[in-house]
């Protein structure tokens, strides 16, 4: 394989014109086309292996820097994963607490129309005792005053007798 490198890169060379002169007949050439050949064959393995130690660098700092990436990578898996984890607890609770408020919303629903009839009941119940504890006081009125015209009456009626009683005694008395 370097051997046809060395051909490819002589037959390179003097196309560009780096090797000049010309072979003679009997296909040999000369010392100082030969010393120029080698020099400039040596110029070139130079550069190529100059490019090659600069290719195996740069593949080295790709492969440095592909190695940064996977690594950060995997932080940044690892990081999305814990922040997933501290989320969905949280998610979890709200759904669980929304899920609590619906439920006790569905039963404040019954127990609020039951509250609101039993408020009217009460207000009802509370008119029909405020009527009639009114009508009582109008009786327990009613009552006094009868029973104070008949405390009246009785006492009349008394002092009428103690009157009767006393009078004839009178006139028993002096007969």
């Amino acid at each position: 394989m370097q051997n046809q490198r060395s051909i490819e890169t002589q037959q390179s060379l003097m196309q560009s014109g780096q090797i000049s002169g010309s072979l003679s007949f009997t296909g040999i050439m000369t010392k100082e086309e030969e010393e120029m050949s080698k020099s400039a064959l040596l110029t070139f393995r130079a550069k190529e292996e100059e490019i090659e130690k600069k290719k195996m660098e740069v593949k080295e700092r790709v492969q440095a820097q592909l190695g940064r990436i996977e690594q950060e990578t995997r932080r940044l898996a690892t990081i999305r994963e814990e922040l997933d984890a501290l989320s969905d607890p949280m998610r979890k609770e709200v759904s669980l607490v929304r899920k609590k408020i619906d439920s006790v919303n569905k039963e404040l629903k019954p127990l609020g129309q039951t509250c609101q009839k039993k408020e009217r009941e009460y207000k009802e119940a509370l008119e029909a005792f405020n009527e009639k504890n009114k009508e009582k006081v109008q009786l327990i009125t009613r009552l006094m005053e009868l029973v104070s015209e008949s405390e009246k009456a009785r006492m009349k009626r008394l002092e009428e007798l103690s009157k009767n009683l006393e009078t004839p005694r009178i006139a028993n008395v002096g007969d």
